[in-house]
């Protein structure tokens, strides 16, 4: 396997492309985005290599967003690529008008409930209308958790990671002797991957993606090779980190109810995360709703309509720096 970097201008860094290829065979994973800069990036290092888009045979997806996707499409148009990716996001990936139009209407619904400012949203509609243009849209084959697939060099597990995408996956492989896996966003090495405003179509995102950490930290893999920037030597440690930085996150949200008490999931967003631009107007409250939505149904806090207070008993638990996270019990 050889890492291919290209460039990415997401706050989370450079994005990756992974090669298996040998005589026979050529296999990606992700493709980057769709800008004319990351195609001449990946045709050079594929060319370094011998081979062009055309020679490529399967390409494999980590998840929906566009700068994971970005160039699966022309690559199938040159070569007849076989494109996967989990039944979860393959409608969005394709392109199907129906599936987008139900993302946008949710988005909407949420936006309301999160009580966003009008100016914001058209902020964000504006960002989001730009979002994918000019990228082509691949027919796909779907996988599932579970399932392999042989490659050059070994095969590839699917290892269904949801939170930051509902179909986002990862997979997992043995490279000269070692238990690795190419993690796409759902580990990071330097940030940590939006849950809840990344895609709003998951369903208890944050109890979703501490699920998918978990088994990272049991699988104890050797290496993570990650969606963007370099790879993880600690996966499991990543991993827990990462698990902690939400505990740590949570208090802070009980800590803004507690001076707030009741506020709407923007107020919250504001007090973690202060004044949003750009993609993070999404990000900012749909990872405080994430948090937010964990901890009702915790019992921690209580919803009443769009605005939030902290259940009964929860003050004097926090007044008495108890460190008890009832947010990470299922």
């Amino acid at each position: 396997m050889e890492r291919i970097p290209l460039s990415n201008s997401a706050f989370e860094g450079d994005n990756n492309a992974y090669l298996f290829a040998d005589e026979s065979e050529a296999a990606l994973i992700d493709t980057g985005d769709w800008t004319a800069t990351t195609r001449e990036q990946l045709e050079t290092a594929l060319a370094e290599r011998d081979l062009a888009f055309a020679d490529v045979d399967r390409v494999f997806l980590t998840h929906w967003h566009g700068d994971h996707t970005g160039l699966a499409g022309e690559i199938q148009a040159e070569s007849g690529a076989e494109v996967y990716v989990h039944e979860a996001d393959a409608p969005l990936v394709e392109g199907d008008e129906d599936a987008w139009d139900a993302m946008y209407e949710l988005q909407e619904e949420y936006f309301e409930q999160w009580g966003m400012p009008e100016e914001k949203r058209a902020v964000l509609r504006e960002r989001m209308a730009d979002a994918g243009t000019g990228a082509a849209s691949p027919t796909v084959t779907t996988f599932a958790d579970g399932e392999t697939f042989p490659v050059p060099g070994g095969k590839l597990e699917v290892v269904h990671a949801s939170g930051h995408a509902a179909g986002l996956s990862m997979f997992a492989t043995t490279l000269e002797g070692r238990r690795e896996v190419i993690s796409g966003d759902a580990l990071l090495p330097v940030y940590t991957p939006n849950v809840g405003g990344a895609d709003v179509r998951v369903d208890r995102p944050l109890e979703r993606y501490l699920r998918a950490l978990r088994g990272v930290v049991e699988a104890d893999y050797d290496r993570a090779w990650p969606g963007h920037r370099d790879p993880i030597d600690e996966p499991a440690d990543r991993a827990q980190h990462i698990i902690d930085h939400h505990a740590e996150r949570a208090w802070r949200v009980l800590d803004a109810l507690d001076r707030e008490d009741p506020c709407d999931t923007w107020s919250v967003s504001a007090a973690l995360f202060g004044d949003l631009e750009d993609i993070h107007i999404l990000h900012g409250p749909g990872e405080s709703y994430a948090h937010l939505e964990h901890l009702e149904r915790a019992g921690t806090v209580v919803r009443e309509e769009t605005e939030y207070r902290l259940a009964d008993g929860v003050a004097e638990v926090l007044a008495a720096k108890d460190e008890r996270r009832w947010h990470l019990e299922y």
